[in-house]
């Protein structure tokens, strides 16, 4: 786990929010046509929407997300779903624990 990309992921309110609402996808995004919310991931086009951004810095905040190992992306027909990775985080969790 590399502490600088995660905290540099985390530096971001919008990105904070991505994570929290990914926590409750059913409770957070409406039903998809493709893809299950919770085993498959929230399409990045309902994470543009709820955010209130383009599609591209939307892309943007995911990719430096994923890069920190704090969600995974999956593909499914042209689109692109995302959900949280629990392992990784509980393993940041228990990190900055040890560590601070």
């Amino acid at each position: 786990m590399n502490l600088e990309l995660a905290f540099a992921a985390l530096s971001s309110s919008r990105r904070l929010r991505i994570l929290e609402w990914l926590k409750d996808p059913r409770g957070n995004f409406p039903p998809q046509v493709d893809g299950d919310l919770v085993k498959d991931g929230v399409c990045g086009v309902f994470i543009a929407k709820k955010l209130r951004v383009s599609q591209p810095t939307a892309s943007e905040h995911l990719k430096i997300l994923q890069q920190a190992g704090l969600i995974r992306a999956k593909r499914i027909k042209q689109w692109t779903f995302y959900r949280r990775d629990e392992a990784q985080i509980q393993k940041l969790k228990r990190v900055i624990s040890a560590k601070v």
